[in-house]
């Protein structure tokens, strides 16, 4: 009788301990709403969650599952992102408008399920609807599971600095005006670190973020760009970074004295504390090689060492880049490589089954006769990937093709693997800056090894673009400058240890090339990380199939999905 209750007994606790073994569980709920802030001289209203901005941290480990109630007591309609998540096999709570769920509506609800896998380090959520992430967004930070620890010594301190974007007026009239004229969209009025401007704007000094430390003290900086539309530059008067991560996955350690981040990415920097006592300035300004308008503005906090000492007439302010020097900027970007060791493995697809070629551009779309489009006559400003503008449904696509048992061709056409008319693609002059709207999308059978290699172009207002892709990480294996040859440059690619990331910044007139396997099935967007060039349609979605077992496929919808209608 007693070994019958002890195997009973343990019986009914194996699903705990293999529960425990998944991961710790934790619930968050946040309300979405307007609250007033003062910056720039300027009363605001800007929609926050739980009146913060940034918004709150999520704080989980390796494995772990977060659980996000969403309260909308906001004016119109939100999602929520969990950007860099894989969320394997839930695509139902990743969060992007109309392509996994319809927006939760003023006075609903939403239970998003957060999924954490192979994810450590930093990470960061954001609204992912109209251009509502300019003040709802938020870090989060994945510590290592339990039992096992950072590969570098642990830091004494952890920080998170968020870089954002700030509008004096309401950050959805300025999307509104650009939807109704067609032209490029107000810029934003100053840059924050940690939702302060800094003290080169008005009304900024008093509350400029300040970063506290101790001397001989190393701290962890959790960096997220968060800002709408510009790629930045940042670093640290008198004070060497160390990188040791981004988008969620560690790097080889270097040392470095600036950043190069695009809108989109996380970086995990060691800092330590080793100069004299006083105050030094931390600066981020703008990259932009680029006709486009920007912000050609700087935001600037402090780091101040504790201790008694006299505050400095003058407080020393870091060298930087030129704002157009795009070769720092690459010259950082191939800094980064995985560490590819034991602890921390890599596996690179090295059989490709499936090859996408994408161009990247800037383009325009004639507008009807009876609206009020003024950009080079009665046209719009748009965005394609291999000319094609991508126009959002009005309903869930991942709904439509859970509805239609999965059959993408009832929902959408499939985005040519390779532009319609090839040309020079980075010194033509006589294309065509004229593109066509539609829905076309990628489609990846379970296990396909994919290669894209994304070509910026010559077309319109040339510049990088943040390419993003959901549900995945993947490995940037290759970039370059001018057209991307496809005889010559794969014998240069980096299989050996490529960064493991989430987001890539594609060069102005250059290449960016990424692999990854199809191995996490569902309805996944992959859009430029500018919100301008996201709204233009410089987007498309990527369909991965089912595999041929329950553990390979997509999980059904939860029991409650906010309503289209």
């Amino acid at each position: 009788m007693r070994l019958i209750s002890w195997v009973l007994g343990f019986i009914f606790l194996i699903p705990l301990l293999f529960s425990c073994a998944q991961g710790a569980v934790y619930k968050y709920y946040w309300v979405v709403k307007q609250t007033n802030f003062t910056k720039l001289c300027t009363k605001s209203t800007v929609l926050t969650v739980n009146d913060s901005f940034p918004g709150p941290e999520i704080h989980a480990a390796r494995g772990d599952t977060v659980f996000v109630t969403v309260q909308n007591d906001g004016p119109y309609g939100i999602t929520i992102h969990w950007h860099g998540v894989r969320q394997p096999r839930n695509p139902w709570s990743d969060g992007p408008e109309y392509v996994t769920q319809c927006p939760i509506k003023p006075g609903g609800k939403f239970t998003q399920e957060i999924n954490l896998s192979t994810e450590e380090g930093t990470l960061w959520w954001h609204a992912h609807s109209d251009w509502s992430r300019a003040t709802v967004h938020g870090a989060i930070k994945v510590f290592p599971a339990k039992g096992t620890s950072y590969p570098f010594h642990k830091p004494d301190g952890d920080q998170t600095i968020v870089f954002s974007s700030w509008y004096k007026s309401k950050v959805m009239n300025v999307l509104d005006e650009a939807l109704a004229t067609g032209g490029d969209p107000n810029i934003s009025d100053a840059y924050t670190i940690n939702g302060e401007p800094g003290n080169l704007y008005n009304c900024s000094k008093e509350t400029m973020y300040s970063l506290l430390v101790k001397t001989g003290k190393t701290y962890l900086l959790r960096i997220v760009n968060a800002i709408l539309n510009e790629e930045m530059f940042f670093a640290i008067a008198h004070h060497n970074m160390t990188v040791v991560g981004s988008d969620g996955a560690y790097v080889k350690p270097f040392s470095t004295d600036y950043l190069f981040i695009t809108p989109g990415q996380t970086m995990d920097v060691l800092v330590t504390a080793n100069q004299s006592a006083s105050y030094y300035y931390m600066v981020l300004t703008p990259f932009l090689d680029t006709e486009s308008s920007y912000d050609n503005t700087t935001s600037r906090a402090l780091i101040r060492y504790s201790g008694n000492y006299a505050t400095p007439r003058s407080i020393p302010t870091p060298k930087f880049p030129n704002i157009s020097d795009s070769i720092s900027a690459q010259l950082f970007v191939v800094r980064l490589k995985s560490l590819a060791n034991a602890a921390h493995p890599i596996s690179v697809p090295k059989n490709i089954t499936r090859r996408y070629f994408i161009t990247v551009s800037v383009n325009l779309v004639a507008c009807p006769n009876s609206t009020g489009c003024t950009v080079s006559g009665n046209n719009k400003l748009a965005a394609s990937l291999n000319n094609n503008s991508f126009v959002l449904p009005s309903t869930s696509l991942l709904q439509e093709y859970y509805d239609n048992n999965y059959n993408v061709s009832r929902i959408a056409d499939q985005l040519p693997n390779k532009p319609p008319t090839p040309f020079n693609y980075t010194t033509v002059a006589n294309m065509s800056t004229y593109t066509s709207e539609g829905r076309r999308v990628i489609k990846l059978n379970y296990g396909d090894e994919v290669e894209i290699v994304f070509q910026g172009t010559n077309i319109g207002a040339t510049q990088n673009h943040p390419m993003h892709l959901h549900g995945y990480s993947f490995y940037l294996v290759g970039t370059g400058s001018a057209d991307f040859d496809n005889g010559t440059d794969p014998g240069r690619f980096n299989l050996v240890d490529p960064p493991e990331v989430n987001t890539i910044a594609v060069p102005r007139k250059g290449w960016s090339a990424i692999r990854f396997k199809a191995d996490n099935p569902g309805v996944w967007f992959m859009h430029c990380h500018f919100e301008r060039h996201t709204t233009w349609g410089m987007s498309t979605v990527v369909i991965v199939k089912d595999g041929r077992t329950k553990k390979t496929s997509m999980r059904p919808p939860p029991s409650y999905m906010p309503p289209c209608s």
